[in-house]
């Protein structure tokens, strides 16, 4: 991309001089639009994978209009995404409806030159199609399937015994894959032990533990974990934070995986503490695969994935008794009221709760000493 003398990055200045004619203006046009958006979004640091997100979300809009930017409409669009055997999420709506908004803002922004660009070449120019009235709008906390849900306590421990009753067999026997099956195994339990997300535990390296000096029982090394790829939010870099460990047996098994497997792994970079056989980082979709595997021959809810592990998380600790506002740290929330809806405590426990709370309001309070009588 080469950038005019007075252009914006981005701009129709930039992108076209004004010596270039084109045989298909209507379709170089469009790519020259998002081809300048997509610079637009880069300067503005948005993530590779969003920017490419947003683009076949532009031209899959584009192909069911089959007309030009200065000619669409979402309505119909809209009611083609409810329709059908399997009908969009309404939060896919709203990603697709805002993907569009942010493209058409783009385009009917001056400063980049557009729609004086289409007036000259069509004799009209783009407008912004989405409006309050025909966009949705988000209105409920929690829009997540009923399916999708927080694992309970026994199907926590089923999972964890299912793996290592894989990587059993699997060494016992003398396989190649058995490493591999040992390092999976002990990432879902890290996933469990910290409330990771996929891609935080995904880019975990050795240093990313260190000590808690108030915390001894877990030893020099695995007190804290430092997440350095944190969700990123508005096209800023990953958010960092320290998780400190709670559960007891997380040492023992992070300090097995780290002493005796991770270095028959042969790196090149002993840092990485999830490699792969060609030394390379383990890939998400692996991380999905695997548990989609496990899950099914365990006879789990097929609508649960790894991130489960993190709700569950959220949820055990609350069962135990810990402040909400030091659950809140621990998994990286900026509001409280999203970890509520990460929040789905058993029946035990709010029966528990109840209970508690009514014989402290109904219990009498224990009787003192007969007024009157002789104190010795």
């Amino acid at each position: 991309m080469v950038f005019g003398d007075s252009g914006e990055p981005g701009s129709v200045v930039a992108l076209r001089p004004g010596n270039v004619s084109v045989l298909r203006p209507a379709e170089q046009i469009f790519d020259d639009m998002l081809a300048g958006w997509s610079g637009q979004q880069c300067s503005r640091l948005l993530s590779s994978k969003t920017i490419r997100t947003r683009e076949r979300q532009i031209r899959r809009f584009a192909d069911f209009c089959a007309t030009s930017p200065w000619e669409w409409d979402v309505e119909e669009w809209t009611t083609e995404l409810l329709s059908g055997p399997r009908p969009v999420t309404p939060s896919t709506i709203r990603g697709y409806q805002n993907s569009l908004a942010l493209f058409c803002s783009y385009l009917t922004d001056a400063r980049y030159g557009w729609a004086d660009q289409c007036m000259e070449l069509f004799g009209t120019h783009p407008v912004q199609v989405c409006h309050e009235w025909n966009t949705a709008i988000h209105v409920a906390d929690h829009e997540a399937r009923p399916a999708v849900r927080p694992l309970t306590r026994d199907e926590v421990q089923a999972l964890f015994d299912h793996a290592d009753d894989h990587v059993d067999f699997a060494r016992s026997s003398k396989r190649k894959g058995w490493l591999t099956l040992f390092r999976d195994a002990t990432l879902f339990k890290v996933v469990y032990a910290y409330g990771l997300r996929r891609r935080e535990a995904a880019m975990l390296d050795l240093h990313d533990f260190t000590r808690n000096p108030k915390a001894l029982e877990f030893g020099r090394c695995y007190g804290v974990c430092n997440v350095r790829w944190g969700k990123a939010t508005r096209g800023s870099q990953p958010r960092r934070r320290a998780v400190l460990t709670v559960f007891d047996w997380t040492r023992p098994v992070l300090a097995e995986y780290v002493e005796e497997i991770l270095p028959r792994f042969g790196l090149a970079d002993a840092a990485v503490l999830w490699p792969t056989e060609r030394q390379g980082r383990i890939r998400l979709a692996h991380i999905d695969d695997r548990f989609a595997d496990w899950r099914d021959q365990l006879g789990l809810d097929r609508a649960l994935h790894p991130h489960c592990l993190r709700h569950s998380y959220v949820t055990h600790l609350i069962e135990d008794g810990f402040d909400p506002l030091f659950v809140q740290q621990q998994v990286g929330h900026r509001w409280g009221s999203t970890t509520a809806l990460y929040t789905g405590v058993s029946g035990d426990y709010r029966n528990r709760v109840l209970r508690h709370a009514l014989d402290e309001a109904f219990t009498p309070p224990a009787s003192g000493p007969d007024e009157g009588s002789e104190q010795p």
